[in-house]
């Protein structure tokens, strides 16, 4: 496990460049799995951005919201097919997973 200053810098080098990265446009208004892909990101997003606000420390509801998230990621993912597509919804769960994790 990454140690908290490296768990940090992860997880914000990660934001920086899903920020700066727009939504696939084959994937706004789609369902992967009966998975809203739209909702998806935005829950990750709420997740990483309490993460980073609360320095590390997320609460109950967000962590049970990035678990989830990571597993709909893992149903979804295979479903994939374009490039960006895949970049895209890889960073997000590497996010989640982030998240997930104890800073420690």
């Amino acid at each position: 496990m990454p140690e908290a200053s490296d768990h940090r810098t992860t997880l914000t080098d990660l934001w920086r460049a899903h920020m700066a990265a727009p939504f696939p446009v084959g994937l706004r208004g789609a369902e992967r799995a009966g998975i809203d892909m739209v909702l998806l990101d935005a829950s990750i997003a709420g997740c990483v951005s309490s993460w980073l606000n609360r320095a590390g420390s997320p609460d109950t509801r967000r962590l049970e919201i990035a678990e989830r998230c990571v597993l709909e990621l893992d149903q979804v993912l295979p479903l994939l097919t374009g490039t960006e597509e895949i970049e895209y919804f890889r960073r997000l769960r590497r996010m989640a997973a982030l998240v997930s994790l104890p800073e420690s």
